[in-house]
This record gives structure tokens, sequence and C-alpha cells, in this order.
């Protein structure tokens, strides 16, 4: 006797449809563990090769424009936060939530002085928190300086600018705030963008192998305090990503381009202090001047968010 047996749903298109569903339930659990093992993957190579802990010696990242990184570290950034990001609001919102969630990188219309905040103030305070450390001692940068900040600037946007914010601050941030308020929502991001960076300690990136033991402690507690500088920024351009990215790679920029020139002899441990302390004092004043509200309006809300939006600066 022949019988028939019914296929049950399973294969390649149930699995498939099994984890959509499961992203469709857990979008940040998602995009967090996507970003994390996404990157964390990519950069294996880099940590583990001789640009790290030297356990493989037949690998050995080569240098592009003086530097590993480009290579060492950019892939695995690009495949963690902005195609996580990219890839859960697919998923979840579909095209419309793609739109707003890459509207966002298009929002420069603010007012100039968010520019001039980030792009000319980041480097001002920097440079204030490093004279204590410097005994008063500093050296004026010169015209070429200035033109090599301007073009790391650029370059920095493009690179750690677009690989970082579109998923911490563009995807996390709308979607953490509604639900928990602006403090709550940074003490969720903030560790978690700064665990996100740990694998690197292990690699040219962190310094090693002169990395000092406290440095992973000190740069997390650095990107919590940050990030609160960073939401409050977000927010009261309107979520502006691009005042966001300004604000996140000008610290970058700074230290890469012009901060040892202006003080030779100081370390980058030195320059680690100076940017915890920095985002100490800054992340207070926002955190008191704003009553832990950090420019979010609960009175408010925007098409594509759960809760209240964030107050609109007009340009």
């Amino acid at each position: 006797m022949i019988t028939h047996t019914h296929a049950r749903p399973g294969g390649i298109r149930g699995f498939f449809g099994g984890i959509r569903e499961l992203v469709r339930c857990h979008p940040m659990v998602s995009f967090f563990t996507l970003a994390f093992a996404l990157s964390w993957i990519a950069w294996t190579p880099y940590c583990v090769g001789m640009n790290g802990l030297g356990l493989d010696r037949d690998i050995r990242i080569p240098a592009v424009l003086g530097s590993t990184q480009f290579i060492g570290v950019l892939p695995g950034a690009y495949l963690g936060p902005i195609f996580s990001a990219f890839l859960v609001t697919a998923i979840c919102d579909g095209r419309a939530g793609l739109r707003r969630w890459a509207g966002r990188l298009f929002r420069f219309k603010v007012k100039w002085f968010w520019y001039a905040l980030t792009i000319l103030g980041v480097p001002l305070v920097l440079t204030v928190v490093t004279l204590p450390f410097s005994a008063g001692r500093i050296i004026a940068p010169s015209a070429m300086v200035l033109v090599a900040m301007g073009v790391g600037l650029i370059v920095q946007m493009v690179t750690t600018g677009v690989a970082e914010e579109p998923g911490w601050r563009d995807f996390a941030l709308p979607r953490l705030q509604p639900r928990y308020g602006a403090l709550r929502a940074n003490l969720i991001l903030g560790p978690l963008w700064g665990a996100w960076h740990l694998p690197l300690f292990c690699s040219e990136w962190g310094g090693y192998p002169n990395v000092q033991w406290y440095a992973p402690i000190e740069f997390v507690a650095t990107a919590i305090l940050f990030s609160f500088v960073m939401t409050w920024v977000f927010n009261r351009t309107g979520q502006s990503l691009p005042l966001a990215m300004l604000l996140h790679v000008s610290v970058n920029n700074t230290f890469s381009t012009s901060w040892a020139l202006m003080f030779p002899g100081l370390g980058r441990d030195v320059g680690s202090h100076v940017f915890f302390i920095a985002s100490a004092i800054f992340a207070v004043i926002v955190l008191v001047g704003t009553r832990g509200r950090l420019g979010w309006d609960p009175d408010s809300a925007e098409p594509g968010q759960t809760g209240p939006r964030p107050v609109r600066e007009a340009a």
C-alpha cells in the first residue's frame, strides 16, 4: 500500500520565517546581539593576529594611510551597528521604518550654534581639561594642523560616524527613550556602547600590549557619561544624526590629529583621563540642567515611535 504524507512546514523558509518572527518580537535584543556578534567576529583576526595578542603569527593586518584600523576595525564596525540597525528595521518596520531611520541621517537643518558647539567646542573643552596635566604648557597648532583637523573630521564622519551612530543613536535611542525615558535609556545604551569596543583593547586600537588594566573600565565609564551628552544634543536638535555624529567624531578627531602635537609628552592614558573628566563634567551639567530629561519632551509624539518625541529646534 502506498501512503501519502503531508510535508510539515519547515526547511529553509520555515527557519528564516522563525528568525523574522523572533526579531519582530524582540527588536532591541536582536539588534544588540547582531551588532556585538557581527563586529566581534569580524575583529577576531585583528585581535588574535600580530596586530593584537599574537596568537596567530600568520595574520598581520597591513597599514593604510599609516593605520591598521582601516582594515582591522572598520569592516567590523560597519557589519555591526549600522548593518544590524538596517536589518532589524527592515524586518520590523518595513520601508516606512527604513525611511524614518534614514531620514534622521539627513537632518542637517539645525541652528548654526550646534555646529559650532560640536566642531569648535569639543576641541576647546578637551584642550582646557588637558592644561592641568601639562602644567599649562601648550604648543599652538599650526595652519597645517588645522587643515589636518578639517580633513580628519570628514574622514571620521564617513568612517566612525557612519559606521556607529545609525545604530546607537538612530536605531536604539529612539526605541529606548519612549519606553524607559531618557535617563534610563542611556543607562542601558551607554554600557552596551562601551562594551561593544572591549575586544579592541586586545589590538593596536587599544594600545595592546601596553594597555593598562583599568583602561577598559575607564572607557566604558566614559561611554556612559558621554552618552548623556550625546543624547541631549540628539534630542535638542530634533534627532539630528549628523549633529550626534559630529559630536562623537570631533572627540576622536581631536585626539588623533592635534592633541599629541599640542601636548607633546602626554601619553594616551592622559588622553583617556581627559576624555573621562570632560564627559563627567558635561554629563553632570546636562543632567542637572535638564533634570534628567536630556531634551526629551514627554508631551509630544511622532509617527513611528511608541512614546514621546524630542523637542525640535527651529532652524
